[in-house]
């Protein structure tokens, strides 16, 4: 197969609807099987943080709350590519070619703040499930309005912000930037296992840099209607003085172990979607390719 073009060209329009389309279904089919496969890590990972200094964490359960979440995962991650992959091919279009990486940071961004009004509230549930708040996520739901109103739902909203669209934009851009250089080194297309390995290095690298804005998320979600922290500078200073900087990266290990394989399978899952149903655009296009073969 010939070296596609990184670069969007200049010349031809921007088809919105069917990156939109294809990324959708990629990125739903991607989360979901991210989500199932390492839930428990992130269970763990989600317990260590919610536990105050002192405290113990229960390693049963780990899969609390996973029917919930991939509800919420299916359409969070359909509305995040698919709005990703446009925009990026939209920036792409309108900025220098060696501005990339800065299209990629912006796109990321745009992605995780549409997809965000999905993400928080499934995040809020799943997190509740997994400090063994609620049962099933029909009771957390109803029982989070009725105590703290629809607000509730959205608990962490802003830190959530903080720590996704960073992330988001960060992951994506070493991800897609590290396929640049990868394809031109090589002068060809990338196979799956090569993309599951760059998406395990930026998986996991972007994992680092952002646990303190995990932690400081996770308490501000799971707090529920004791309202500990006032926000995320309140949480900060709490946590500081009260238990230690150190605290600021507790669970680093699971979360860089969890981003780390889950990039790697995101992306190996995301690129084969996306090649599959290229490769069922093109059959459509041209069906007499189809009797030749």
């Amino acid at each position: 197969m010939a070296l596609e073009k990184h670069i969007v060209s200049k010349d031809k329009p921007v088809d919105f609807l069917q990156p939109l389309y294809d990324g959708a279904i990629a990125g739903g089919v991607a989360g979901v099987v991210v989500e199932t496969v390492l839930y428990p890590i992130d269970t763990i990972k989600t317990r260590l943080q919610a536990a105050r200094a002192g405290g113990s964490i229960i390693l049963r359960g780990l899969y609390s709350g996973l029917g919930g979440n991939l509800a919420g995962v299916l359409p969070a991650s359909a509305i995040f590519v698919g709005v990703y992959e446009p925009s990026k091919q939209k920036l792409l279009k309108s900025f220098p070619e060696h501005l990339s990486a800065l299209a990629h940071l912006t796109a990321g961004a745009i992605g995780g703040a549409v997809s965000s009004l999905v993400r928080v509230p499934t995040e809020v549930v799943k997190q509740r499930m997994q400090t063994g708040q609620f049962a099933s996520a029909p009771d957390a739901v109803r029982l989070i309005i009725s105590k703290e109103g629809f607000r509730g739902l959205y608990a962490g909203y802003g830190s959530f912000l903080l720590r996704d669209l960073p992330f988001d934009a960060i992951q994506f851009c070493i991800y897609e930037q590290l396929q640049i250089g990868y394809k031109l080194a090589a002068k060809r297309e990338l196979n799956d296992p090569e993309n599951a390995i760059i998406g395990a290095f930026s998986g996991a690298i972007t994992g680092a840099l952002t646990t303190p804005l995990d932690v400081i998320k996770t308490r501000l979600m799971v707090q529920g209607s004791t309202k500990r922290y006032k926000g995320i500078y309140d949480c900060v200073r709490t946590i500081m003085k009260e238990e230690g900087s150190h605290v600021l990266l507790k669970g680093i290990g699971p979360r860089v172990l969890w981003i780390g394989i889950g990039g790697s399978i995101f992306f190996a899952v995301l690129e084969k979607t996306k090649q599959v149903l290229a490769q069922g655009h093109r059959n459509t296009q041209n069906p007499d390719s189809l009797k030749r073969d």
